[in-house]
Protein backbone atom coordinates (compact mmCIF):
# COMPACT_ATOMS: atom_id res chain seq x y z
CA UNK A 1 0.00 0.00 0.00
CA UNK A 2 1.36 3.20 -1.18
CA UNK A 3 0.48 6.30 1.33
CA UNK A 4 -0.29 9.66 -0.41
CA UNK A 5 2.04 12.46 0.05
CA UNK A 6 1.03 14.72 2.41
CA UNK A 7 0.64 18.35 1.08
CA UNK A 8 3.08 21.53 2.11
CA UNK A 9 2.07 24.56 1.86
CA UNK A 10 3.24 27.78 3.66
CA UNK A 11 4.28 31.83 3.89
CA UNK A 12 6.75 33.64 2.54
CA UNK A 13 8.47 36.67 3.46
CA UNK A 14 10.88 38.20 5.25
CA UNK A 15 10.09 39.25 8.64
CA UNK A 16 7.39 36.48 8.52
CA UNK A 17 7.66 35.53 12.58
CA UNK A 18 4.20 38.16 13.05
CA UNK A 19 2.35 36.27 10.23
CA UNK A 20 -0.96 34.66 10.94
CA UNK A 21 -1.18 32.75 8.42
CA UNK A 22 -0.07 29.66 9.77
CA UNK A 23 -2.82 29.97 12.93
CA UNK A 24 -5.59 30.59 10.04
CA UNK A 25 -4.82 27.54 7.79
CA UNK A 26 -3.23 25.39 10.94
CA UNK A 27 -6.79 26.14 11.78
CA UNK A 28 -8.33 25.02 9.25
CA UNK A 29 -6.49 21.76 8.34
CA UNK A 30 -7.62 20.79 11.98
CA UNK A 31 -11.20 21.77 11.37
CA UNK A 32 -11.35 19.56 8.19
CA UNK A 33 -9.62 16.73 9.24
CA UNK A 34 -6.84 16.80 6.31
CA UNK A 35 -3.59 15.46 6.32
CA UNK A 36 -1.47 18.67 5.72
CA UNK A 37 0.81 21.18 6.86
CA UNK A 38 1.32 24.91 6.82
CA UNK A 39 4.89 26.27 7.42
CA UNK A 40 6.27 30.23 7.92
CA UNK A 41 9.39 30.70 6.07
CA UNK A 42 11.67 33.72 6.08
CA UNK A 43 13.45 33.68 2.78
CA UNK A 44 16.04 36.67 1.57
CA UNK A 45 15.49 37.83 -1.71
CA UNK A 46 18.60 36.79 -3.06
CA UNK A 47 17.41 33.49 -2.01
CA UNK A 48 13.76 33.64 -3.20
CA UNK A 49 14.11 32.40 -7.09
CA UNK A 50 15.89 29.18 -5.78
CA UNK A 51 13.86 28.43 -2.94
CA UNK A 52 10.65 28.61 -5.07
CA UNK A 53 11.79 26.15 -7.64
CA UNK A 54 12.80 23.79 -4.66
CA UNK A 55 9.51 24.08 -2.56
CA UNK A 56 7.29 21.72 -5.32
CA UNK A 57 10.32 19.08 -5.35
CA UNK A 58 9.84 18.68 -1.62
CA UNK A 59 5.78 18.08 -1.92
CA UNK A 60 4.66 21.69 -1.64
CA UNK A 61 1.84 22.87 -3.64
CA UNK A 62 1.63 26.08 -2.71
CA UNK A 63 2.59 29.40 -0.99
CA UNK A 64 1.02 32.56 0.29
CA UNK A 65 3.68 35.69 -0.67
CA UNK A 66 4.14 38.44 1.37
CA UNK A 67 6.26 41.34 2.20
CA UNK A 68 8.56 42.05 0.48
CA UNK A 69 8.53 39.58 -2.21
CA UNK A 70 5.41 39.86 -3.56
CA UNK A 71 6.16 42.02 -7.00
CA UNK A 72 9.51 40.00 -7.57
CA UNK A 73 7.25 36.18 -7.64
CA UNK A 74 5.65 37.29 -10.66
CA UNK A 75 9.36 37.13 -12.72
CA UNK A 76 9.45 33.21 -11.21
CA UNK A 77 5.84 32.71 -12.04
CA UNK A 78 4.96 30.98 -15.45
CA UNK A 79 1.54 31.91 -15.90
CA UNK A 80 -0.06 35.12 -13.48
CA UNK A 81 -3.61 35.90 -13.65
CA UNK A 82 -4.70 39.58 -14.74
CA UNK A 83 -5.67 41.00 -11.49
CA UNK A 84 -2.13 39.74 -10.07
CA UNK A 85 -0.97 41.40 -13.60
CA UNK A 86 -3.29 45.05 -12.63
CA UNK A 87 -2.60 44.99 -8.95
CA UNK A 88 1.21 44.49 -9.67
CA UNK A 89 1.85 42.00 -7.08
CA UNK A 90 0.70 38.13 -5.86
CA UNK A 91 0.22 36.77 -2.70
CA UNK A 92 -0.52 33.22 -3.46
CA UNK A 93 1.52 30.73 -6.12
CA UNK A 94 -0.29 27.47 -6.73
CA UNK A 95 2.46 24.59 -7.80
CA UNK A 96 0.38 22.92 -10.60
CA UNK A 97 0.91 19.23 -11.37
CA UNK A 98 2.17 19.79 -15.14
CA UNK A 99 5.30 21.84 -12.68
CA UNK A 100 4.32 25.39 -13.99
CA UNK A 101 4.11 28.01 -11.60
CA UNK A 102 0.97 29.98 -11.24
CA UNK A 103 0.64 33.39 -9.48
CA UNK A 104 -2.65 35.08 -8.56
CA UNK A 105 -3.50 38.21 -6.26
CA UNK A 106 -6.66 37.48 -3.34
CA UNK A 107 -6.44 40.75 -1.90
CA UNK A 108 -8.95 41.94 -3.56
CA UNK A 109 -11.35 39.29 -3.18
CA UNK A 110 -10.93 39.28 0.43
CA UNK A 111 -10.90 42.56 0.83
CA UNK A 112 -15.19 42.86 -1.10
CA UNK A 113 -15.79 39.89 1.13
CA UNK A 114 -14.81 41.24 4.40
CA UNK A 115 -16.52 44.52 3.35
CA UNK A 116 -20.09 42.10 2.31
CA UNK A 117 -19.65 40.21 5.56
CA UNK A 118 -19.03 43.22 7.88
CA UNK A 119 -20.80 45.77 5.86
CA UNK A 120 -24.16 43.30 4.55
CA UNK A 121 -25.95 46.63 3.31
CA UNK A 122 -23.15 48.62 1.39
CA UNK A 123 -23.85 48.91 -2.34
CA UNK A 124 -20.72 49.92 -4.51
CA UNK A 125 -23.05 51.83 -6.49
CA UNK A 126 -24.24 54.13 -3.37
CA UNK A 127 -21.24 56.19 -4.23
CA UNK A 128 -18.09 57.04 -4.01
CA UNK A 129 -14.94 55.03 -1.91
CA UNK A 130 -12.49 57.26 -0.68
CA UNK A 131 -8.89 55.57 -0.10
CA UNK A 132 -6.20 56.80 2.29
CA UNK A 133 -2.88 55.68 0.80
CA UNK A 134 -1.01 54.31 -2.71
CA UNK A 135 0.64 51.46 -1.70
CA UNK A 136 0.01 47.59 -3.06
CA UNK A 137 -2.80 46.81 -0.38
CA UNK A 138 -3.93 50.36 -2.31
CA UNK A 139 -3.88 48.85 -5.79
CA UNK A 140 -5.39 45.34 -4.71
CA UNK A 141 -8.45 47.50 -3.24
CA UNK A 142 -9.35 49.69 -6.12
CA UNK A 143 -9.29 47.01 -8.61
CA UNK A 144 -11.88 45.26 -6.54
CA UNK A 145 -14.14 48.23 -6.11
CA UNK A 146 -13.61 49.45 -10.01
CA UNK A 147 -14.45 45.56 -10.50
CA UNK A 148 -18.01 45.70 -8.24
CA UNK A 149 -19.16 48.97 -9.60
CA UNK A 150 -18.47 51.53 -7.44
CA UNK A 151 -18.99 54.89 -9.56
CA UNK A 152 -15.57 56.74 -8.66
CA UNK A 153 -12.52 56.50 -6.23
CA UNK A 154 -11.13 59.57 -4.58
CA UNK A 155 -7.36 58.47 -3.31
CA UNK A 156 -5.06 60.52 -1.04
CA UNK A 157 -1.48 59.50 -0.53
CA UNK A 158 1.10 61.55 1.75
CA UNK A 159 3.61 60.92 -1.81
CA UNK A 160 0.92 62.51 -4.62
CA UNK A 161 3.14 61.03 -7.16
CA UNK A 162 2.25 57.53 -6.18
CA UNK A 163 -1.10 58.38 -6.33
CA UNK A 164 -1.20 60.29 -9.76
CA UNK A 165 0.44 56.90 -10.82
CA UNK A 166 -2.83 55.04 -9.85
CA UNK A 167 -5.02 57.18 -11.98
CA UNK A 168 -2.71 56.27 -14.76
CA UNK A 169 -2.93 52.81 -14.20
CA UNK A 170 -6.47 52.41 -13.19
CA UNK A 171 -8.42 55.22 -15.56
CA UNK A 172 -10.20 58.07 -15.08
CA UNK A 173 -13.11 56.45 -12.09
CA UNK A 174 -9.88 57.81 -9.93
CA UNK A 175 -9.43 61.56 -8.55
CA UNK A 176 -6.29 62.36 -6.49
CA UNK A 177 -6.56 65.08 -3.19
CA UNK A 178 -3.52 66.50 -1.76
CA UNK A 179 -2.88 64.65 1.97
CA UNK A 180 -3.42 68.28 3.34
CA UNK A 181 -6.80 67.94 2.02
CA UNK A 182 -7.42 64.12 2.28
CA UNK A 183 -10.36 65.19 5.13
CA UNK A 184 -12.04 67.25 2.19
CA UNK A 185 -12.50 63.45 0.50
CA UNK A 186 -14.52 62.02 2.97
CA UNK A 187 -17.51 64.41 2.26
CA UNK A 188 -19.15 62.95 0.26
CA UNK A 189 -17.92 59.18 0.27
CA UNK A 190 -20.01 56.11 0.84
CA UNK A 191 -17.11 53.98 1.45
CA UNK A 192 -13.65 55.01 3.28
CA UNK A 193 -10.44 52.92 3.26
CA UNK A 194 -7.29 53.19 5.06
CA UNK A 195 -4.69 51.12 3.60
CA UNK A 196 -1.62 53.19 4.80
CA UNK A 197 0.11 51.41 7.85
CA UNK A 198 -0.75 54.33 10.40
CA UNK A 199 -2.56 53.82 13.41
CA UNK A 200 -0.53 50.58 13.43
CA UNK A 201 1.09 49.66 16.16
CA UNK A 202 4.58 50.93 16.91
CA UNK A 203 3.33 53.16 13.54
CA UNK A 204 2.52 57.15 13.65
CA UNK A 205 -1.44 57.71 14.02
CA UNK A 206 -3.82 58.46 11.41
CA UNK A 207 -4.22 62.49 11.06
CA UNK A 208 -6.64 63.17 8.93
CA UNK A 209 -9.65 65.38 10.01
CA UNK A 210 -12.57 63.16 10.06
CA UNK A 211 -15.58 65.36 10.66
CA UNK A 212 -16.24 65.63 6.92
CA UNK A 213 -17.88 61.61 7.54
CA UNK A 214 -21.03 61.02 7.63
CA UNK A 215 -23.16 58.40 9.92
CA UNK A 216 -24.03 56.79 6.60
CA UNK A 217 -20.73 56.15 5.18
CA UNK A 218 -19.13 52.36 5.48
CA UNK A 219 -15.78 52.91 6.97
CA UNK A 220 -12.82 49.97 6.79
CA UNK A 221 -9.28 49.84 8.54
CA UNK A 222 -7.18 47.24 6.65
CA UNK A 223 -4.86 47.60 10.36
CA UNK A 224 -5.53 44.40 12.12
CA UNK A 225 -3.38 45.41 14.95
CA UNK A 226 -4.91 46.66 17.12
CA UNK A 227 -8.45 45.44 16.17
CA UNK A 228 -10.22 48.67 16.86
CA UNK A 229 -7.81 51.66 15.59
CA UNK A 230 -8.17 55.25 16.76
CA UNK A 231 -9.99 55.69 12.62
CA UNK A 232 -12.94 52.88 13.07
CA UNK A 233 -13.76 54.15 16.89
CA UNK A 234 -14.25 57.39 16.11
CA UNK A 235 -15.88 56.01 12.85
CA UNK A 236 -17.99 54.64 15.28
CA UNK A 237 -19.13 57.28 17.52
CA UNK A 238 -20.43 59.24 14.54
CA UNK A 239 -23.06 56.09 14.04
CA UNK A 240 -20.80 54.77 10.57
CA UNK A 241 -20.92 51.15 10.19
CA UNK A 242 -17.34 50.08 10.21
CA UNK A 243 -15.62 46.70 9.38
CA UNK A 244 -11.73 45.92 11.30
CA UNK A 245 -9.03 44.42 8.92
CA UNK A 246 -8.87 41.08 9.96
CA UNK A 247 -11.78 39.96 8.20
CA UNK A 248 -9.33 40.66 4.68
CA UNK A 249 -6.82 38.68 6.02
CA UNK A 250 -9.05 35.44 6.74
CA UNK A 251 -11.06 35.69 3.42
CA UNK A 252 -7.68 36.43 1.33
CA UNK A 253 -6.33 32.86 2.44
CA UNK A 254 -9.75 31.09 0.98
CA UNK A 255 -8.59 30.83 -2.64
CA UNK A 256 -5.12 29.58 -1.73
CA UNK A 257 -6.59 27.11 0.88
CA UNK A 258 -8.88 25.97 -1.21
CA UNK A 259 -6.37 25.34 -4.42
CA UNK A 260 -4.30 23.64 -2.70
CA UNK A 261 -6.07 21.31 -0.22
CA UNK A 262 -9.05 20.33 -1.95
CA UNK A 263 -11.70 22.10 0.63
CA UNK A 264 -13.12 25.31 0.33
CA UNK A 265 -12.96 26.29 4.21
CA UNK A 266 -15.04 28.73 6.05
CA UNK A 267 -14.31 31.72 7.55
CA UNK A 268 -16.62 31.73 10.57
CA UNK A 269 -16.09 32.90 14.82
CA UNK A 270 -13.52 30.42 15.10
CA UNK A 271 -11.45 31.29 12.75
CA UNK A 272 -11.09 34.85 13.57
CA UNK A 273 -10.01 33.42 17.21
CA UNK A 274 -7.40 31.23 15.70
CA UNK A 275 -5.95 34.40 14.26
CA UNK A 276 -5.89 36.31 17.02
CA UNK A 277 -4.73 33.39 19.69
Amino acid sequence: MTLAKIPLAGVIGSPIAHSKSPQVHGHWLKTYGIQGHYIPMDVAAADLEQVIRSLPRMGFVGVNVTIPHKEAVMQIADLVTDRAILIGASNTLIFRKDGKIHADNTDGYGFLENLKTGAPNWQPKAGPAAILGAGGAARAVIASLLDAGVPEIFISNRTRVRAEKLVSDFGNRLRVFDWVQAGNMLDDAALVVNTTSLGMVGKGELRVPLDGLSKDSVVTDLVYAPLKTNLLATAEEIGCTTVDGLGMLLHQAVPGFERWFGKRPEVDRATRAAALR
